[in-house]
Protein backbone atom coordinates (compact mmCIF):
# COMPACT_ATOMS: atom_id res chain seq x y z
CA UNK A 1 0.00 0.00 0.00
CA UNK A 2 1.08 3.25 -0.84
CA UNK A 3 2.18 5.39 1.76
CA UNK A 4 0.69 9.19 2.37
CA UNK A 5 3.75 10.58 0.99
CA UNK A 6 3.89 8.22 -1.94
CA UNK A 7 0.04 9.68 -2.52
CA UNK A 8 0.91 13.08 -2.09
CA UNK A 9 3.65 12.90 -4.53
CA UNK A 10 1.51 11.38 -7.13
CA UNK A 11 -0.70 14.21 -6.93
CA UNK A 12 1.78 16.04 -9.32
CA UNK A 13 1.57 12.90 -11.55
CA UNK A 14 1.60 13.64 -15.53
CA UNK A 15 -1.27 10.71 -15.96
CA UNK A 16 -4.66 12.14 -14.93
CA UNK A 17 -5.82 8.96 -13.50
CA UNK A 18 -2.66 8.30 -11.01
CA UNK A 19 -3.58 12.14 -9.68
CA UNK A 20 -7.40 11.20 -9.26
CA UNK A 21 -6.75 7.61 -7.28
CA UNK A 22 -3.94 9.64 -5.10
CA UNK A 23 -6.86 12.09 -4.43
CA UNK A 24 -9.47 9.83 -3.83
CA UNK A 25 -7.31 7.63 -2.20
CA UNK A 26 -5.77 10.84 0.45
CA UNK A 27 -9.45 11.12 1.55
CA UNK A 28 -9.94 7.61 2.44
CA UNK A 29 -7.06 7.21 4.78
CA UNK A 30 -8.44 10.63 6.56
CA UNK A 31 -4.39 12.04 7.35
CA UNK A 32 -4.98 15.48 7.97
CA UNK A 33 -1.05 16.16 6.53
CA UNK A 34 -2.81 15.61 3.14
CA UNK A 35 -5.17 18.80 3.70
CA UNK A 36 -2.77 21.19 2.21
CA UNK A 37 -1.83 19.19 -1.06
CA UNK A 38 -5.24 18.43 -1.86
CA UNK A 39 -6.34 21.79 -1.30
CA UNK A 40 -3.70 22.43 -4.28
CA UNK A 41 -5.20 19.44 -5.81
CA UNK A 42 -8.45 22.06 -5.72
CA UNK A 43 -6.29 24.02 -8.80
CA UNK A 44 -6.14 20.99 -11.33
CA UNK A 45 -6.17 20.86 -14.78
CA UNK A 46 -8.58 18.14 -14.52
CA UNK A 47 -12.17 18.26 -12.65
CA UNK A 48 -11.88 14.76 -11.61
CA UNK A 49 -8.71 15.54 -9.67
CA UNK A 50 -10.12 18.90 -8.67
CA UNK A 51 -13.73 16.61 -7.66
CA UNK A 52 -11.75 14.18 -5.88
CA UNK A 53 -9.52 16.60 -4.04
CA UNK A 54 -12.79 18.44 -3.26
CA UNK A 55 -14.64 15.18 -1.95
CA UNK A 56 -11.21 13.77 0.12
CA UNK A 57 -11.16 17.52 1.63
CA UNK A 58 -14.61 16.60 3.16
CA UNK A 59 -13.85 13.26 4.03
CA UNK A 60 -10.86 14.59 6.53
CA UNK A 61 -12.69 17.39 7.51
CA UNK A 62 -10.14 19.82 8.21
CA UNK A 63 -11.60 23.63 8.62
CA UNK A 64 -8.77 24.93 6.74
CA UNK A 65 -10.23 23.65 3.59
CA UNK A 66 -13.55 26.01 4.04
CA UNK A 67 -12.29 28.66 2.27
CA UNK A 68 -11.05 27.05 -0.76
CA UNK A 69 -13.95 24.72 -1.03
CA UNK A 70 -15.67 27.94 -0.93
CA UNK A 71 -13.74 28.95 -3.70
CA UNK A 72 -14.25 25.92 -5.77
CA UNK A 73 -17.97 26.72 -5.67
CA UNK A 74 -17.29 29.04 -8.51
CA UNK A 75 -15.56 25.56 -10.50
CA UNK A 76 -16.31 25.43 -13.90
CA UNK A 77 -17.42 21.97 -13.27
CA UNK A 78 -21.05 21.15 -11.87
CA UNK A 79 -19.08 18.06 -10.40
CA UNK A 80 -16.47 19.74 -9.05
CA UNK A 81 -19.27 22.44 -7.04
CA UNK A 82 -21.20 19.59 -5.73
CA UNK A 83 -18.24 18.24 -4.37
CA UNK A 84 -17.64 21.25 -3.00
CA UNK A 85 -21.26 21.93 -1.71
CA UNK A 86 -21.31 18.56 0.03
CA UNK A 87 -17.73 18.70 1.76
CA UNK A 88 -18.36 22.19 3.16
CA UNK A 89 -21.46 20.45 4.82
CA UNK A 90 -19.64 17.65 6.30
CA UNK A 91 -17.42 20.15 7.57
CA UNK A 92 -19.84 22.41 9.10
CA UNK A 93 -21.57 19.26 10.59
CA UNK A 94 -18.50 18.16 12.45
Amino acid sequence: MPTIDDLIRALKNDVVQDRQAAAYTLGRMGDPKAVDPLINALKDDDWRVRERAAWSLGRIGDPRAVEPLTEALKDESWHVRKAATQALEKIKDE
